[in-house]
Order: structure tokens, then sequence, then C-alpha cells
């Protein structure tokens, strides 16, 4: 007899190499049109499924892990951040969680300089200048920006993500400055470059740069508070395409405002897609709709660790990316 496939189903459209690859080797139920499932949506998939594969816009709580019945067994998640799945709850019910680090960390790195750049060198103020017809040729005065070389560049979490900013911005000639929970080796410190400050407030006070690349947990809510806002310099830029909950957005709104601040890049908001509507008003911010990790290349990797983990789990072994409380 025939070997029985697991049924999966998969919360949003994922690449279409990824797509084939499930469908190959799982019954698979894929989502079309891709638009977010409902509560009730992923209530009946859960009911239904062996494996669910849901993506940050699924809010996994214990209300709705309560309801899934006793058919599923793993909850694949396609993406590196689980702060949408409550992973405690699933473990207690017998469910286990894979994520799919290590992806995202290039591609959000690039993002990072792209955002740096793109507000210390006004690339959307001269875009919007051309796209409007209004450029009437160059000036000694226009368009000033300042330049990359010798600044000094702050990166609150010095995880892969952390690390791999550090790179690219010591190649830009910036000085490379940190704060981690735990301070790094020595020698992972010297390649680069970098220096640690144990006190987050006297290195927030001292950058010209503050890169956010620290996940989102109880300790780290609102790390960047109106307070810490105001010990940074008023030539000071911040970047953020780790997790929006990671600054208080109203008092950034404000320290922006008020040009106690002179910019800011990003990719991630407190509120999910409810963005402070002052916030869209500030000439000197860059806002993107969470494109850091958006490469193609990225995002198959990212499907080719959810298929391992499934097969990994169907072959009855445990998942190489599973998640465990209080290990995240």
């Amino acid at each position: 007899m025939p070997i029985q496939r697991l049924s999966v189903v998969v919360t949003r459209r994922l690449p279409e190499a990824v797509e084939t690859r499930l469908t190959e080797l799982f019954d698979v139920e894929l989502r079309d049109p891709d638009t977010k499932m409902s509560r009730e949506e992923l209530v009946a998939a859960m009911a239904r499924a062996d494996v669910l594969v849901p993506t940050i816009t699924d809010q996994i709580d214990a209300g709705l892990i309560a309801q899934a019945g006793g058919k599923l067994k793993l909850i694949a998640n396609y993406g590196a951040g689980v702060d949408h799945i409550d992973v405690a709850t699933a473990r207690q019910r017998g469910i286990l969680v894979s994520n799919t680090p290590g992806v995202v960390t290039e591609d959000t790195a690039d993002m990072v300089m792209a955002l740096i750049m793109a507000v210390t060198r006004r690339i959307p103020e001269g875009l919007a200048t051309m796209q409007a017809g209004r450029w009437e040729g160059w000036a000694p005065t226009a368009f000033l920006g300042h330049r990359m070389a010798g600044k000094r560049l702050g990166i609150l979490g010095m995880g892969r993500i952390g690390m791999a900013v550090a790179r690219r911005a010591k190649a830009f000639g910036c000085q490379v400055h940190y704060h981690n929970r735990r301070r790094h080796r020595p020698e992972v410190e010297e390649e680069l470059e970098a220096t640690y400050w144990e006190s987050l407030d006297q290195m927030l006070a001292r950058m010209d740069i503050v890169s956010v690349n620290c996940p989102h947990t109880p300790s780290t809510f609102h790390l960047l508070n109106a307070r810490r806002l105001k010990l940074m310099k008023p030539t000071a830029v911040v970047v953020n395409t780790s997790r929006g909950e990671v600054i208080d957005e109203n008092a950034l709104t404000r320290a922006l405002r008020a040009g106690e601040l002179a910019g800011a890049g990003l990719d991630v908001y407190e509120h999910g897609t409810e963005i402070n509507p002052r916030l869209r008003e500030v000439p000197n911010v860059v806002l993107l709709p969470h494109m850091g990790s958006a490469t193609l290349e990225g995002r198959i990797e990212m499907g080719e660790k959810v298929i391992i983990n499934i097969k990994t789990f169907a072959d009855g072994h445990r998942p190489p990316d599973q998640v465990v409380p209080g290990m995240l």
C-alpha cells in the first residue's frame, strides 16, 4: 500500500518553484487568491492539516491553537521570526514549530545600507523632483546630504544581520559600534573593527547613524523610547529593518517633526500597516513596505527550509529548525 502523504495547508502564495516542490512531496492545499486568511479560515485550516505553513501575517495565538483539534502536528513557519506564533502553547498541545533562520541575513543587511544611503543622501527627494519634472539643473547647494565615510554607526543587536551590516558599513568607511545582550569575542570585534558599548544610552549619544537589528521581546519593546531618542544628536539618523515595536513610533515622529533627529529609514512599524499618519508627512523619512527580505533568491531559500523541515518531520525526525520556547 502507498504511504499516505502529509496534508499541508499553505496560508499565502509562495514562489512558484516552492509551491511546485511542495506539491510533488505532499498533499498540499495552496492559497488562491493570495489574501490573508481570516481567523475562521485559520481555525478550519488547522483542523484539517497535518502541517500548517503560515507567514508573519498569520496571528496564531493560544486561543487559535486551542481550536486546532488533534490532527495538526507541525507549524512550519515560512520566515525566521515567530513573534506571531504562541510557541509555548503549541508545545503544550504537542504541536512542533519550525522556522527558517539565517535566510534573510544578507538581504536585510543590504536593505539597511540602502535605507541609510537613501536618508543620508536624500535620494527619495531627488527622485520625486525628477519624476515631477521640477529639476532645473545642477546647483552647488542642491540636495546636500552627508558622506558615509567616517560616520559612527551604532548597531543595536549584533546577531547575524547586525554582523552582516557591520561588514558592509566597514567597507563604506564607517566606524562600527554595537550594543548587544552579550559582548562578542575579541576576534569577532577585531574582524569587524567593532567597538562594544555596555551602555546603550552612552552609545546612542555618540552615534551618527543607529541601525535597529534586534528582535522584539518584552525587554526590547520601546527600547528606543522618547528618553533615549532625546539622547541622540540632532544630526543623527535612525534605521529600522527589524521589528517596529522596538521604537516608540509616536516619540520618533515627534522627534523628527521637532528637528531633534535628522532623519529615519523604516521598513517595519509598531502597529503593522497602521502607520502614524503624521510620520508620513515628515520629509526626511523614508518609508518602505516591509521589503527587507524581499528577494526572489531569499524567498526560494525560505521555501526550501520549510520543505526540509516538513520532510524531516514526515520521516519521523524533529525538524532541523525546530523552535523551542525560551530559546528564541
